[in-house]
């Protein structure tokens, strides 16, 4: 992909991959230029959460971005944040995080899954106004929906391995599967 493809995909809208009745709800931060430019979620090649995801158990082998559609056999979905596509998370304003954080709210309060699991700490203390929040089950909860925090699956958080986050995202894949 060319940076003149990267760059006209600003103006783009990801779909989101949702249904009723799911166990857990990914939301990402945002769509990355690559996701917009494809229309898959997760679609830089550095990123690791399709590794991860497989890794943790919730996908019998590793999905590629192609193929989003089939989460929503194993009753997982994605969706992000902030719906509008940049670079880097960083271009995002406070604003767009804390109104992010209520369109959120009011998509988990229509679909009603069982988890939303937000896969960026810092987004979400942004989108809920939770400073303190910390990776892991959080006790916020919107309307039944229970929610968990993740480490950004981004290949710029190098504070986590795809290891570790394996077994963060696998934390969660226990709960949900408990629940």
């Amino acid at each position: 992909m060319t940076p003149d493809e990267l760059e006209a995909a600003r103006d783009r809208i990801v779909a989101d991959v949702v249904a009723g009745g799911l166990s857990v709800l990914f939301c990402g931060i945002n769509p990355g230029l690559m996701t917009a430019a494809t229309g898959h979620h997760f679609a830089r090649p550095g990123n690791r959460f399709w590794p991860v995801l497989h890794l943790s158990g919730f996908t019998p082998y590793q999905f590629r971005p192609a193929e989003q559609e089939k989460l929503l056999g194993h009753r997982l979905g994605i969706t992000n944040v902030v719906a509008r596509p940049t670079a880097r998370a960083d271009e995002l304003s406070d604003e767009e995080f804390r109104e992010g954080g209520q369109l959120l709210t009011a998509k988990v309060e229509q679909l009603r899954p069982r988890w939303l699991a937000v896969v960026g700490v810092t987004a979400y203390r942004t989108a809920f106004g939770d400073r303190k929040a910390q990776i892991g089950r959080q006790e916020r909860m919107i309307g039944e929906t229970r929610i968990w925090a993740l480490p950004n699956p981004s290949g710029l958080n190098a504070h986590w391995t795809a290891q570790t986050m394996a077994e963060e995202f696998g934390r969660l894949r226990a709960a949900a599967e408990a629940s």
